[in-house]
C-alpha cells in the first residue's frame, strides 16, 4: 500500500447521495434510511464486514440538538429549528450503505486479463472528526472462475465508504471483499481523495488529494500486469 500526498483540485462529478443539500428530503425516503440499518444484517454482501450498532434516529436528533446548544447555538431559532433532524438524517445516510448481493457468473470463457471499473465516485467519513472525505476509486481484477457484475464494484466501494473510514483501510477492505467473493489471480484498488479534515481545519491544505492502494496476486507480482492497471486507471505518475 503507498499513500502520497499530490496538489491537484479534483473536477466536480456526480454524488451517490440520494438526497442533495439543498434538497428536501421526501418523508418515504427518510422512513427508507430508517429501514436500512434493519435490512443491512440480513442482505450483508459475503466478505463484507459486519454493519454497526442498530441506528437510533430520535437518539441522534436529541445528541445534534444538545451539540448546538454547547456550541452556544440558540436552537429555538426559527432557522435551526430542523436542523437537529437533518443533521441527525444526514449522517444516517452517509453512514448506512445500501445493502446487495453480489452477481456472479462462471467464467465460461476462460478470460484472463485484466478487467478495470476506473472513476467510481465515493464518499466517506474521517473517523477522526466526522468530516467528509471524498474522491475516486479505480478498481480491476485478472478473473478466475468467476466473474462479477461489472455494477457491483460501484456498489462494493460504496458498502465500505459509507462509515467512519480512514482511506488506507477502505482500499484495504474493497480489495479483501474482491479476493474474498471471486478468488481471483489478482487484484488492484487505488482511492484518491480530498479530505475535509485537511482542508478546512488543521493545516487548511485545499486542494491536496491523498491517493492509497492495495495490490494482491499478479497485480502486485508482475509488473507487466500492474503497469498496465495503473495505466488503464491514468495513473501514470504512480508507473515510475
Amino acid at each position: 500500500m503507498t499513500s502520497i500526498e499530490l496538489a491537484d483540485p479534483g473536477a466536480g462529478r456526480p454524488r451517490l447521495h440520494a438526497v442533495a443539500a439543498d434538497e428536501v428530503a421526501d418523508p418515504a425516503d427518510l422512513a427508507d434510511l430508517a429501514d436500512r440499518a434493519d435490512l443491512a444484517d440480513s442482505l450483508v454482501p459475503p466478505g463484507a464486514a459486519e454493519p454497526g450498532g442498530r441506528v437510533d434516529r430520535a437518539r441522534a436528533t436529541a445528541a445534534v440538538a444538545d451539540l448546538l446548544t454547547a456550541l452556544g447555538r440558540d436552537i429555538r431559532s426559527p432557522h435551526l429549528a430542523e436542523t437537529p433532524r437533518r443533521v441527525a438524517d444526514s449522517f444516517i445516510e452517509l453512514l448506512t450503505p445500501r445493502p446487495f448481493q453480489a452477481t456472479t457468473f462462471p467464467n465460461d470463457e476462460g478470460y484472463d486479463e485484466l478487467v478495470v471499473v476506473a472513476g467510481i465516485p465515493f464518499d466517506s467519513l474521517c473517523e477522526h472528526h466526522m468530516l467528509p472525505f471524498s474522491g475516486t476509486a479505480h478498481v480491476g481484477y485478472v478473473p478466475g472462475a468467476q466473474l462479477l457484475g461489472l455494477s457491483k464494484f460501484a456498489r462494493v466501494v460504496e458498502r465500505f465508504a459509507r462509515d467512519l473510514q480512514v482511506q488506507e483501510r477502505l482500499t484495504r477492505q474493497v480489495a479483501g471483499w474482491i479476493e474474498a467473493e471471486l478468488a481471483p489471480a489478482g487484484v488492484g484498488v487505488v482511492l484518491e481523495a480530498e479530505h475535509l479534515c485537511m482542508s478546512v481545519r488543521g493545516v487548511q491544505v485545499r486542494g491536496s488529494r491523498t491517493v492509497t492502494s492495495s495490490f494482491t496476486g499478479v497485480v502486485r507480482d508482475d509488473e507487466r500486469t500492474r503497469r498496465e492497471f495503473l495505466a488503464r486507471c491514468g495513473l501514470r505518475g504512480m508507473m515510475e
